[in-house]
């Protein structure tokens, strides 16, 4: 194992939550009602593109998905001008062992990079984390594994020398894609979710980071 790649969001840090009350707020205002169930069984772990795309048409939307991401986007933004968010449990300890252990980083999300840059930034982790992929960087988002085998290429590392490390079935299916063993974190908006695919499912980072070679 050379390197570790972490999915961002509900991963590292603790924002699924604050995702759906930002879609849920926009939707809302076109006279739609986001359902927490809908929201963690069809989009939690998916990409925003996507995201948007599946809205439209199971919402009836008249707009383009591409306009729905902006619109989404700028919610995002103006959020991230106000603050960070707050990281999961472990999530520094974890990187921390990796730096101390040698292992190179990426940081492979669904997301926005405007997110994952905040995030390091205002946490001091741009030492830690060599590479990003996000969704502003493939075509097409998780599930797909386009964003890991990018992180392959730019990282020359073969998918053998990688562990990922997800918190939902879309993610892991894109990293298993790719390749690349998986373990799997749940949180609980993806508890319900199938991670069978998984090398194994902990409970946190901290217990993942556990059973790891000291």
């Amino acid at each position: 194992m050379k390197a570790i790649f972490f999915d961002h969001d509900g991963t590292l840090i603790d924002s699924e939550m604050t995702h759906f009350e930002l879609w849920k707020t926009m939707l809302a205002g076109m006279g739609k009602e986001l359902t927490f169930e809908y929201y963690h069984t069809r989009m939690a772990g998916i990409s925003v593109m996507n995201n948007a795309s599946d809205i439209i048409r199971d919402f009836s939307l008249s707009l383009s998905p591409h306009a729905l991401f902006k619109q989404r986007r700028a919610l995002t933004l103006q959020f991230l001008e106000q603050q960070a968010f707050p990281l999961m449990r472990g999530a520094k300890e974890a990187l921390m062992f990796c730096k101390t252990r040698g292992l190179r980083v990426a940081i492979v999300t669904g997301g926005a990079r405007l997110a994952v840059e905040k995030t390091l930034s205002f946490y001091g982790f741009e030492d830690i984390v060599e590479c990003i992929v996000s969704s502003d960087d493939v075509v097409e988002g998780k599930p797909s594994p386009d964003c890991y085998l990018a992180a392959l290429s730019q990282m020359k590392l073969a998918a053998h020398e990688v562990v990922a490390v997800e918190d939902t079935e879309f993610g892991l299916q894109a990293a298993v894609s790719a390749g690349i063993k998986t373990a799997a974190i749940p949180t609980p908006l993806s508890a319900s979710h199938d991670f069978s695919a998984a090398l194994g499912v902990f409970e946190n980072l901290e217990s993942w980071v556990a059973t790891l070679p000291q």
